[in-house]
C-alpha cells in the first residue's frame, strides 16, 4: 500500500490526493503539521516538504513528478492525453508553475504589485481555457490538476473574484463537477 506523507491545507498536496482519487488508488496518510515539522520528515525529503509518496522503502518527493509516476504506474483512466502534442502541452503548463504561484505567494503576503501580477497570470490562464476546455488540450488531466489548489484559494481565501475571467470561472465550474476535486475544495481553501 502507497503511504502519502500530507498536509491537509498544503495545495502541492491537494495535487497529489486528486491524482489518487481519479486513479482509484487506495493509500494511507501520515499528517505532517507543517509548522512544527517533525525531524524525521527529513529522511523522507531531505527538504522537509510535503507531499512524499513512499511504497515499501521507496519515496518520492514532488507533487508534480508524484503526479507523472500515478499517470505511468497506473495508466487508467488517463490524466495525460493520448497525442503527444497535448501530453507536451500539459507538462508545458506544469513546468511554468511557478510563474503562477510567485505571484499568488506574493500576493498572500501582501507585497506591493502582487495582486496585479497575480491578475496577469489569471489572464494568461483565461485567454488558454478560452481556446481549449482544458489547459492540456480537449480533456481534463494534470495540468488541471496542478493549478486549481491555488485558483481555489485564490478565490476563497484571498477574495480573488475570478468574475473577470469567465473561461477560469467556467473551468473551475467544470473541476468542481469532478468528485476528486470538490473534496478538496473546503480543504485546500482553508489558509
Amino acid at each position: 500500500m502507497l503511504t502519502l506523507y500530507d498536509a491537509a491545507r498544503c495545495p502541492y498536496c491537494a495535487r497529489a490526493r486528486i491524482a489518487l482519487a481519479e486513479k482509484g488508488v487506495e493509500y494511507e496518510t501520515i499528517e505532517i503539521d507543517l509548522t512544527d515539522r517533525p525531524a524525521w520528515i527529513y529522511e523522507k525529503n531531505a527538504t522537509g516538504r510535503v507531499p512524499v509518496l513512499e511504497e515499501s522503502d521507496w519515496l518520492l518527493p514532488e507533487s508534480a513528478v508524484i503526479m507523472e509516476y500515478l499517470e505511468e504506474r497506473y495508466p487508467a483512466p488517463a490524466l495525460l492525453a493520448a497525442g503527444a502534442a497535448e501530453r507536451a502541452l500539459a507538462r508545458l503548463w506544469i513546468f511554468r508553475h511557478d510563474d503562477f504561484t510567485r505571484p499568488y505567494y506574493a500576493l498572500r503576503r501582501g507585497e506591493d504589485g502582487a495582486a496585479r501580477r497575480f491578475g496577469e497570470q489569471l489572464t494568461q490562464l483565461d485567454v488558454a481555457l478560452g481556446e481549449r476546455p482544458w489547459l492540456g488540450g480537449d480533456e481534463y488531466g494534470l495540468a488541471d490538476i496542478a493549478y486549481v489548489p491555488w485558483v481555489l484559494r485564490a478565490r476563497d481565501s484571498l477574495g480573488v473574484a475570478l468574475d473577470e475571467y469567465p473561461a477560469v470561472e467556467d473551468w473551475l465550474a467544470r473541476l468542481l463537477e469532478r468528485p476528486a476535486v470538490a473534496a478538496e475544495a473546503a480543504v485546500v481553501a482553508a489558509l
